[in-house]
């Protein structure tokens, strides 16, 4: 069984009355690879609450109780603070893969490209610290709506981008492979976003498919990603009269 932990920031955890694009990939997973083959797991449960900025809330769109709540995931959080924290949480949960969104944060607020670049690289020595197998799969930054107007951040996340790849390249390893997904070449924050940053419906299927076909291509896992179609509703029946 492959025990899977989503690592990010606010893409990531949702905030209240969302799927998230968590839920969006156990549902693929759950197609491709059946409810006995893998685990989600992970140390937190809740979304964010926007009103209260903390996450305590539990209202997720989905209502289905087989879905796996369970991530390493906080608003405004980056590789600056997840990178003291993981080996904690793999060790915990017996992680064997790593799905990571992180980066935004970071650049935003917090640290320049060279420096989040370092927080990558500490990130992966602490995982192996707690797993020497486990596998990583890394999303790239995606340019927000503050990429549009702000020339310095959106040079930070091209150059973090690129150091992204390069630290890919030196780190991995057979015994503990990297993978560096595709940023969803179709990601329009005008559309697939409800704010410029966070991911809307389309978002989330997108982030999802972003990591299920990176493992399928590479190590094949899974299949390519197939979003979940909803079920269509049943249609009328005509009852003839009786009597």
């Amino acid at each position: 069984m492959l025990r899977f932990m989503f690592v990010g920031d606010s893409m990531t955890i949702g905030s209240a009355g969302e799927h998230t694009w968590r839920h969006r990939m156990w549902q693929h997973l759950l197609a491709t690879l059946g409810d006995t083959d893998f685990a989600v797991v992970g140390p937190r449960r809740a979304l964010h609450d926007k009103v209260s900025g903390e996450p305590v809330s539990y209202d997720y769109a989905c209502t289905d109780p087989a879905f796996p709540r369970h991530h390493f995931a906080g608003w405004g959080e980056g590789w600056l603070h997840m990178a003291p924290q993981i080996a904690d949480a793999v060790r915990r949960d017996g992680a064997d893969v790593l799905l990571i969104s992180l980066g935004l944060i970071d650049l935003g607020f917090y640290t320049n490209a060279e420096q989040t670049a370092q927080n990558m690289r500490r990130f992966v020595a602490q995982a192996r610290a707690a797993n020497p197998r486990i596998r990583l799969v890394l999303l790239p930054v995606i340019p927000n709506i503050r990429a549009r107007t702000d020339a310095p951040f959106a040079a930070e996340v091209s150059r973090f981008n690129v150091l992204l790849a390069k630290a890919v390249a030196d780190l991995d390893t057979g015994a503990s492979p990297l993978l560096l997904a595709s940023a969803p070449p179709s990601y329009d924050i005008d559309v697939d976003t409800y704010d410029g940053t966070h991911p809307g419906e389309s978002g989330e299927h997108k982030l999802a498919a972003a990591f299920a076909d990176a493992m399928h291509q590479a190590w094949g896992l899974g299949a390519p990603y197939a979003p979940t179609p909803r079920p269509l509703p049943l249609p009328a029946v005509e009852l003839s009269p009786t009597g």
